[in-house]
């Protein structure tokens, strides 16, 4: 997986998360989230810890399952991608 798909994946989300009524603190949680990837993908930036970085990633993914399962699947992809990614 490169960084590429990464990023493609994470775009998907970024519209899925668009069209979908979510609460602020949601929408916080998955900002974060997604700075803290661009961290790990980046060989300059500050990186996050990764284990936090997935610890997060699949809170929210739990926190969707149920009322939102396209942006679930979206979660589910992108934790699967960093983990074969070795992050």
């Amino acid at each position: 997986m490169s960084n590429t798909q990464i990023r493609e994946l994470l775009a998907k989300l970024r519209k899925e998360i668009k069209k979908t009524e979510l609460d602020e603190d949601t929408r916080e949680l998955v900002r974060d989230l997604d700075a803290d990837i661009d961290d790990l993908l980046d060989p300059e930036g500050n990186r996050a810890e990764t284990d936090s970085v997935l610890q997060k990633a699949r809170e929210l993914e739990t926190n969707f399952a149920t009322e939102h399962p396209t942006i679930e699947r979206f979660m589910r992809e992108v934790i699967d991608t960093l983990v074969r990614m070795g992050i």
